[in-house]
């Protein structure tokens, strides 16, 4: 009874800002899709109608998330990634191809890829083991959960799905960061990591399909194929810089209304935005990330336990990092590797599994005065 009394203090429990600021970067992301797709040719279910429905789903997991406790959701994490790595394995099998990539399972006019599921599955399970019990040493602490997560891992990257597989390790670095290694552990991986880098980047680079490797050659010389591979990254920074100090407002985008811009709606949601809504805009969108940053960080640092902690923290990894990568991706920092914006590009998959993702964060917060669990 009195854990239900405090649990119902709604100030305290939950968190308005964190989701006015989650509301406003989706309803930018529509407003871009919108612009981008609504002239589109084609009798089906318009993009923007479909990214409407997974914002809608996306809700409702973000509901579900925060309405259970955060720790029984955590017993069942195992059991999730089992579920996790049999759909990753099961998708190389039977699911659908595109452009070289096996990452999908068709469900009538939509598709659902398991990677992005198996990201928040990965927080749950690494959050679960560091917090189980005192895990002392660097077998503990780095090797079995880097072991834990390396069959999720190379199940992705069979598909091929490099930016999943980024994700991946980031997920596992800043769970590693949080529980903390010692300076003499730390010291031995990066001189291993040194040391099997060569061999590790001809493998690597021996893995990689063609178009992979195009993209690379293509970031360190743009001008290798610019009617190619390097086509996107050169219309993506046109349609940044083309936006200038105050946009050429909704539908004014001549890179992305004349389609020279491809995937607008997806990974290059960003250029589509600066495009259309200028310097000052991009200024207020990266103002709402950073605020969901910054309050994500505050509900971490007053977790009421470890594992709260650890929950935070690789969902703001995951956050984060995407949002990085994919913004460096567009602006021409970082070699294209097929990361949504999150909360913006299109996509069922990762809308439903970020929102799912910031309502069992948010969660956290919820429970923080609770006494029992």
């Amino acid at each position: 009874m009195i854990d239900r009394v405090i649990s119902s203090r709604a100030p305290d429990n939950f968190e308005w800002r964190y989701v006015a600021i989650i509301g406003a970067i989706l309803s930018l992301g529509l407003l871009s899709i919108y612009s981008v797709t609504h002239a589109q040719p084609g009798s089906g279910v318009p993009l923007y109608a479909r990214q409407m429905l997974w914002v809608v789903m996306g809700g409702a997991a973000f509901l579900v998330m925060l309405v259970f406790d955060y720790h029984k959701i955590a017993r069942l994490s195992y059991l999730f990634y089992v579920v996790a790595l049999v759909l990753l394995a099961v998708v190389l099998v039977i699911g659908k191809t595109s452009r070289g990539a096996q990452r999908w399972f068709p469900i009538g006019p939509f598709a659902f890829q398991p990677a992005e599921f198996a990201k928040v599955v990965l927080i749950l399970v690494l959050a679960s083991y560091y917090a189980s019990s005192p895990r002392e040493g660097w077998r503990q602490r780095v090797v079995l959960p880097g072991l834990i997560m390396a069959p999720g891992l190379l199940l992705i990257l069979k598909q091929p799905d490099l930016g999943s597989g980024l994700s991946f390790l980031a997920i596992y670095v800043s769970m590693l960061l949080v529980v903390g290694v010692r300076s003499k552990a730390l010291g031995v991986l990066l001189l291993l990591a040194l040391m099997l880098f060569p061999f590790a980047w001809e493998v690597m680079w021996g893995a990689l399909h063609d178009y992979q490797r195009e993209r690379i050659l293509t970031f360190v010389n743009p001008a290798y194929d610019p009617g190619g591979k390097g086509y996107h990254a050169l219309q993506s920074r046109i349609a940044i810089g083309s936006g200038e100090l105050l946009g050429k407002g909704l539908y004014g985008g001549t890179q992305s209304q004349l389609k020279f811009l491809p995937e607008g709606h997806t990974d290059f949601v960003f250029a589509v935005f600066a495009e259309e809504w200028g310097f000052l805009g991009v200024l207020l969108l990266l103002g709402l990330f950073l605020g969901l940053i910054m309050l994500s960080i505050e509900i971490a640092s007053r977790a009421k336990d470890i594992l709260g902690a650890l929950l935070a923290a690789g969902v703001i990894a995951m956050i984060g990092f995407s949002m990085v990568i994919n913004i460096g991706m567009t602006a021409g920092i970082f070699p294209i590797v097929g990361i949504p914006l999150p909360l913006m590009s299109y996509g069922g998959s990762a809308i439903v599994t970020t929102m799912a993702a910031l309502g069992l964060l948010l969660n956290v917060k919820r429970r923080r005065l609770t006494l029992f669990y």
